[in-house]
């Protein structure tokens, strides 16, 4: 017992003659900061033997190496470093999520706006084709109404009627309104015709005008009070004492008292375009 007494002298002895005086034995951790700061921080030199330091006897047996003190001091730093990089990913994953629901509610209006635009340019297109149709009905129309205005004035002679008056007189006889009556008999339901007065009177001048347009209008009051035929379908031409129409091979002749000619005008293309 005396001899180990005397070794741990010599020892001790020893230690002090070459060793240092230790420093504090219970460093305290860095304070914790960022995260650059917390996980860059490198323990602080503390004279330690373990650190560098010389050893020595006092180190040895005052190292705080088994304290839990000590060990929640190393441990601190590196455990705040730990969790500021948990709170920073965690940071980072909600801010990912947000930008990933952004960019899908992003997208979804997109997409929407995208079908909106492709259902209005296909109602457009409707449209323009239900116009283009419309128009091209409108161009045949058109079409059809030209060819009937083109042909309204295209008529052509029927059957001719002439009506005998004794020199001076404008009555009818009995035998002019049967004439009359069978001319205008199949005009009853027709459309599409003209009748064309012209009365002719003997005489010279003013006088013979006068009594051939009187004439004229007897047979155009007779077809229209008693046929029933439109005004608008009759026209009546005083004609006084010019020559009279004759048939084809012979001479036209003057009359010689007085003469009404009617002649039936038919539009036989306009009236089966009518029908």
């Amino acid at each position: 017992m005396t001899n180990r007494i005397v070794v741990a002298l010599f020892l001790s002895t020893a230690f002090c003659a070459f060793g240092q005086n230790a420093p504090s034995s219970n460093p305290q951790p860095p304070a914790p900061g960022t995260t650059s700061s917390i996980c860059n921080t490198q323990p602080a030199s503390t004279g330690d033997f373990w650190n560098g330091a010389e050893p020595n006897l006092a180190n040895l047996m005052g190292h705080p190496v088994t304290t839990k003190k000590y060990v929640q001091g190393q441990v601190r730093p590196i455990q705040d470093c730990l969790n500021t990089l948990d709170n920073a990913a965690a940071a980072n994953g909600t801010m990912i999520k947000d930008v990933d629901t952004r960019t899908q509610q992003g997208i979804q209006q997109a997409s929407m706006r995208t079908k909106e635009a492709e259902q209005h340019a296909i109602d457009a297109d409707h449209r323009a084709q239900a116009a283009q149709q419309a128009a091209a009905q409108t161009t045949a129309h058109l079409s059809s109404v030209e060819q009937v205005v083109g042909k309204l004035d295209q008529y052509k002679s029927g059957s001719q009627t002439e009506i005998d008056f004794r020199s001076g007189e404008t009555v009818l006889s009995k035998k002019a309104k049967e004439a009359l009556d069978e001319m205008a008999a199949p005009l009853k339901d027709q459309r599409s015709y003209l009748l064309e007065v012209r009365g002719f009177s003997s005489g010279h001048g003013q006088a013979a005008m006068v009594a051939s347009r009187q004439m004229a209008d007897s047979v155009v009051r007779y077809l229209v009070y008693t046929h029933n035929i439109p005004v608008h379908r009759i026209y009546a031409l005083g004609m006084g004492n010019a020559p009279a129409s004759a048939e084809a091979g012979t001479k036209t002749k003057h009359t010689s008292g007085g003469r009404v000619e009617i002649s039936l005008l038919k539009n036989d293309l306009a009236s089966s375009e009518q029908h």
